[in-house]
């Protein structure tokens, strides 16, 4: 039987039995040939017509072991959203002072009914369905059905541990190229490369809010013509907190129907929209559109790992080929945190108050984060939703670079170190290594404190500054501490 090969330089053999005389000036070709496969034994290579017999005489076994991992994984580095929250607390931890605005983690804690029914499910053990409990599908549906005028019942419902889980195994079992705007949530593009997925980049503006429009999709799919194509459609928008109205989703609904382009409609953060009307695609597009939700924003529970997909009737081939995956990696969803959202996903009086007074305290720290950068010369899209704000240094590329600051990465390594504020470059979402863009996630703050304060004593006034200045002061002095520091390069 072969055995394994592996990857072995020219200092580790030795020729052990010549087929004719080796030339000195094999040598440098050899040494230059980034690596050949050999067996653990002997065997044959053949180098200019003239074959040669070697085995392995040095070198640790260990350090051939990254040759034994799959081509999907080279180049690929830790999620850089759970990277920036790990350093963060790392900083933290020796006594330094961070603003951490990397991790997009919900500072709300999660709505204390949905918590009690957590604890009277923890003695639940048994496996539950794969597409998951029946009445928590059933509660997805109607939650859809109330919140987004869209048709669902519980056969169109797939549960899984994170939108992030059932998103990748989407790209798995999906043969076809994904289309991604530019930028987009850290995680997408390297899941594709995991799965052996194509991607294309749709280029977007901060002129036109970092979205795309139907002439950038209908050119994205003029340029795969023939192609299989699949689109992750995220709004409101992670990294730039953009969303989009139901003409500008219906215009692209025409596109995708026309090129017959399946598209995820991520809305993760759909809950937290502060339009009175968000757009949804599924009222657009029904027959090729899979909305993604779940728990881990509007909800606070990002850490119970509870996230769906909403299958329109033509998509169920797509459906039973994930419950298929399903089965054969993740099984089921933990029971306990199963039953627990079911009310969340009923709602009741309790979450609908945290759910408005969340959107209040977000609407309120971004629209004033925009104000405060835009007035020191920093560009940036108002936020229609979610926790974040994508600041351009652009106007000051000239200052930056004298301060030795080309890139994206290089001005959020300065950032933290000069002020403290934690945060991840365009180019973690897409964009040009040189885009001297940040991403800024609004939430360190004690959401608890600020819902009581909310609710207490704005109950039916807006947040203001004194609010946002004594509840979430952190998040409040940064986009100043950053204004401030980019004044003073010079």
């Amino acid at each position: 039987m072969m055995r394994p090969s592996l990857q072995i330089n020219i200092s580790n053999i030795v020729f052990c039995k010549k087929i004719c005389q080796l030339n000195l000036h094999f040598l440098p070709m050899i040494a230059n040939y980034t690596a050949f496969t050999a067996f653990y034994s002997e065997t044959c290579i053949s180098l200019a017509g003239k074959r040669y017999v070697f085995f392995l005489i040095s070198g640790d076994l260990m350090s051939t072991q990254q040759h034994f991992i799959s081509h999907r994984f080279y180049g690929l580095k830790p999620s850089s959203t759970l990277a920036i929250n790990e350093q963060s607390k790392k900083l933290q931890s020796e006594g330094v002072e961070v603003t951490r605005l990397g991790l997009g983690q919900s500072p709300f804690p999660v709505p204390e009914s949905v918590v009690e029914q957590l604890r009277q499910h923890a003695h639940e053990k048994d496996y539950l369905p794969v597409a998951g409990l029946e009445a928590l599908r059933e509660a997805i549906a109607a939650h859809l059905q109330k919140t987004r005028a869209v048709e669902f019942e519980a056969e169109n419902i797939m549960v899984g541990p994170g939108t992030k889980e059932l998103l990748y195994l989407l790209q798995v079992i999906y043969s076809g190229i994904l289309l991604l705007p530019a930028p987009s949530w850290v995680s997408y593009a390297p899941q594709a490369q995991l799965a052996g997925t194509p991607t294309h980049w749709i280029p977007t503006t901060l002129s036109d809010g970092w979205r795309i429009s139907a002439e950038n999709l209908q050119q994205a799919c003029l340029d795969n013509p023939g192609q299989r194509l699949i689109m992750i459609l995220n709004y409101p928008n992670n990294p730039a907190g953009t969303s989009y109205s139901d003409e500008q989703l219906e215009k692209i609904a025409r596109i995708a129907r026309q090129y017959q382009v399946i598209i995820i409609a991520d809305e993760i953060y759909w809950e937290l929209s502060f339009s009175e009307q968000p757009g949804c695609l599924a009222r657009h597009y029904p027959e090729g559109t899979i909305i993604s939700t779940g728990l881990s924003k509007w909800c606070g529970a990002g850490g119970w790992r509870l996230g769906a997909f909403a299958f329109p009737k033509a998509l169920f081939w797509l459906r039973d080929a994930l419950a298929v995956i399903a089965s054969e990696t993740f099984s089921a969803v933990s029971a306990p945190i199963q039953y627990a959202a079911i009310t969340a996903f009923n709602g009741n009086a309790e979450i609908d108050c945290y759910v408005s007074n969340s959107r209040k305290i977000m609407q309120a720290i971004l629209q004033y984060t925009a104000e405060v950068l835009k007035a020191g010369a920093i560009d940036c899209a108002q936020a229609e939703g979610g926790f974040y704000v994508m600041a351009d240094f652009s106007r000051y590329r000239m200052e930056l670079q004298k301060n030795n600051i080309c890139n994206g990465r290089q001005l959020c390594a300065r950032l933290l170190n000069d002020t403290g504020i934690a945060a991840l470059p365009g180019c973690d979402f897409g964009l040009d290594a040189e885009a001297l863009v940040v991403r800024l996630a609004m939430v360190d703050f004690d959401g608890k404190e600020a819902l009581i304060a909310c609710e207490n004593d704005y109950k039916d006034d807006a947040i203001d500054s004194a609010f946002m200045k004594s509840h979430m002061s952190k998040t409040w002095l940064a986009p100043k501490t950053m204004v401030e520091w980019i004044k003073s390069m010079k």
